[in-house]
């Protein structure tokens, strides 16, 4: 197989699942729907995921997207140095999410910043973005995909505490964020939380956070603890699904942490909606791929 026709193949792989996540959740988050609603005594709230399910129903059945918002397109990968095809990846992602807006369909989501108009095609400059972690040594690569729609991006924030503010600042911040635009980002959401240094560096880790499976925890005890923390508390607010109140107003809140200044905590709120479009998917050394989120993605030989 040459190289042009690996690449090719990559690519509709890629353009595939990038379809397919738009049309159907993930496996945990489909789980967890399920959970907060067999636990919910609301009677609004039990009604409105009976209408995400039937929602998510009728996506697949239909071949559509499950949200007329299918996002910007954003992509995590975690690539070997000795994966064969990664001088050509960013490129072939950019061309999938081409073929996919036009396969799939996807919506037209890519505006150029200050020339106010839409490329149609769901690229731009920046568009999608890439996000790296490269693996030496190893020949797989891990591609993350996510879809950030206009609603769940808007509760996404960034700030550094002062000195002596600890992590009752931190509980503050992400509350404060919770109860003025977390009913604006379709709950029940997934909350991402980073803490680290620095502005760029907390936002970088909570949107990291949002790739990680729902109902796993931080590998910290005490991080774990304040995981359950915020749950509690931002569910004790009662935003509930679509912010229509209820008993449950997250799916979960993950962190994501690095070491830090003495002197700073730098704290970041990134969240991802009730319709979660998150997918993962690994290829090998020749190009076999499993996908971890979903069960069900066929690739579709051209």
């Amino acid at each position: 197989m040459t190289q042009e026709v690996q690449v090719k193949r990559v690519q509709d792989i890629m353009a595939q699942f990038v379809g397919f996540t738009a049309r159907k959740l993930p496996d945990d988050v489909v789980d967890k729907l399920k959970e907060l609603c067999d636990k919910e005594d609301d009677p609004m709230a039990k009604t409105i995921y009976e209408t995400m399910f039937r929602n998510q129903d009728l996506a697949v059945k239909l071949n559509r997207p499950s949200c007329q918002d299918t996002g910007v397109l954003q992509f995590w990968v975690k690539c070997g140095t000795n994966f064969p095809l990664i001088n050509e990846l960013e490129v072939l992602l950019k061309d999938a999410v081409v073929q996919a807006t036009f396969e799939a369909p996807l919506r037209h989501n890519s505006v150029e910043t200050f020339d106010e108009y839409n490329t149609g095609k769901n690229v731009g400059k920046g568009t999608p973005t890439v996000w790296w972690d490269i693996v030496p040594n190893s020949d797989e690569c891990e591609i993350y995909t996510y879809m950030a729609g206009g609603g769940c991006t808007l509760p996404g924030s960034a700030t550094v505490l002062m000195p002596g503010e600890g992590y009752e600042g931190i509980t503050k911040f992400v509350l404060d964020r919770m109860t003025s635009y977390g009913l604006n980002a379709c709950p029940p959401l997934l909350v991402g939380v980073g803490v680290a240094t620095s502005v760029e560096t907390a936002a970088m880790l909570s949107k990291k956070a949002l790739m990680r499976p729902v109902g796993s925890h931080n590998e910290n005890e005490r991080a774990a603890r304040m995981e359950q923390l915020l749950e509690d508390g931002i569910n004790a607010i009662g935003i509930g699904p679509q912010g229509m109140g209820g008993s449950y107003s997250v799916m979960g809140v993950n962190i994501e942490n690095t070491a830090r200044h003495p002197s700073a905590i730098g704290v970041a709120v990134n969240v991802g909606c009730w319709s979660h479009r998150r997918g993962h998917i690994v290829f090998d050394k020749d190009l076999n791929f499993k996908v971890t989120t979903h069960t069900g993605f066929e690739y579709q030989e051209a």
